[in-house]
């Protein structure tokens, strides 16, 4: 697995909250105020996955392909129900045009693997000196599905490719699997939302309960061990904690020089909790202390950013337009143009729902038309190098008239989170 910057980042931020015990136990008496909010919703069910299922198997049909195989990690278990770790001894699912699922896994996994199995499905397994690229092209024949295009999940690793093809014996059989996975999962149900509702409301509350117990001095492990204890308070998975201070602020996943929060400089955060599997990822923006002139000007902008990023965001609207909108309008400020600082260095949004980062992108170029149900981030972020940046990050969700907030962004520097 390739590990970005921020997931590096954000992995030291949840670190053991041990070596912040001080901090937590100055903020325990306020901690114990905090109770479960997530206990009101629901978890992805049989009937959820089977209508799944039967909705990947409409695009295979639609799109020629006659299985489609996955590895372990978020379209495993959304379309299964199990969870598992990918390793070198493989463990798959494949989902047949027609009928159920096959796992493929090694004989001394088959309990465990069955133990989280949320869907009717086949269990095969395989011995340590055996193929598991055997088992799965002899049950393909079994089907008379040998002969047909296999579509490929797009994060399966190449051994997997490379020992299927060699299996079935015609590499041009495999196709890629994007136009049935994410066509499934970049279209979020009602259960889907809730969660990830349930989700943002558990970050923006450990967000209210954190902001007014930043102190000068602290360091971002510090403000971290504070969202994650919230967050673990409040009923949520901690997903990550970026915490950037000062200078940090103006290098969107930060940079490894000590940092602590001194007076009258800027504190960003960018913080996500898990419910069910599925994701928040919520930024806030605040100067600790009194905010300048300049400070306050970027943050302004960038929260102007934001309303035209959602206004730009209707249905039949290519989703890059979301993001030339907002290049255009910081133009004119006078910012990049395009990608030069100062100014947004990256993307105006990411789709997200199981995974932090899924597709589609609100990015320049693409021509994925909105559509209800889709879910992105909007986090049109201003970096000023060598001072401090200034990034808000909400999350919408599409509907049939337009674009609804999972989390409403601040009104103003002086309410900075909402």
């Amino acid at each position: 697995m390739i590990l970005s910057r921020r997931s590096l980042l954000a992995a030291a931020a949840v670190a053991p909250l041990a070596a912040h015990a001080g901090v937590l136990r100055a903020a325990e008496p306020d901690l114990s105020a905090l109770s479960n909010i997530t206990g009101d919703v629901k978890p992805i069910g049989l009937d959820e996955r089977r209508a799944r299922l039967a909705r990947a198997q409409a695009l295979m049909k639609a799109n020629g392909i006659g299985a489609v195989l996955i590895e372990p990690g978020a379209s495993l278990l959304y379309f299964t129900g199990v969870r598992w770790s990918r390793s070198e001894r493989l463990t798959a699912a494949v989902i047949p045009i027609e009928g159920d699922p096959m796992i493929v896994t090694p004989f001394f996994e088959e309990p465990s693997v069955r133990e989280s199995l949320g869907v009717p499905a086949q269990v095969r397994v395989w011995q340590e000196h055996e193929s598991p690229f055997a088992v799965i092209a002899g049950w393909l024949r079994e089907k008379k599905l040998h002969n047909h295009r296999i579509g490929i999940e797009e994060t399966v690793r190449h051994f997997a490719v490379a020992g299927l093809a060699e299996a079935i014996g015609d590499a041009r059989l495999i196709v890629s699997a994007n136009s049935v996975v994410r066509g499934c999962r970049m279209i979020k149900t009602p259960a889907e939302l809730a969660l990830m509702q349930k989700a943002a409301d558990v970050t923006m509350a450990a967000y209210r309960w954190t902001y007014p117990r930043v102190e000068a001095g602290m360091t971002p492990p510090d403000i971290a061990a504070l969202m994650t204890a919230a967050t673990r308070k409040l009923g949520g998975e901690v997903a990550f904690n970026l915490i950037l201070l000062g200078e940090a602020s103006a290098y969107p996943h930060g940079t490894g020089k000590p940092q602590r929060v001194v007076k009258d400089e800027v504190v960003l955060m960018d913080c996500g909790a898990r419910v069910h599997g599925y994701e928040s990822d919520i930024s806030r923006t605040f100067v600790h202390g009194e905010p300048a002139a300049e400070q306050r000007k970027v943050w302004d902008e960038m929260r102007k950013g934001q309303d035209i990023a959602f206004a730009t965001a209707k249905i039949g609207t290519p989703a890059g337009a979301v993001d030339d909108a907002v290049r255009r309008y910081y133009e004119s400020l006078g910012y990049g143009p395009d990608y030069k600082l100062p100014g947004l260095s990256h993307r105006t949004g990411h789709g997200i729902g199981m995974d932090g980062h899924e597709p589609i992108n609100l990015v320049r170029g693409e021509t994925t038309k909105l559509a209800p149900g889709m879910c992105f981030s909007n986090e049109p972020g201003i970096y000023l190098p060598g001072k401090f940046g200034v990034r808000l990050e909400d999350c919408f969700h599409m509907t049939a008239s337009g674009p609804k907030w999972f989390s409403v962004p601040p009104r103003s520097l002086e309410e900075p989170i909402g």
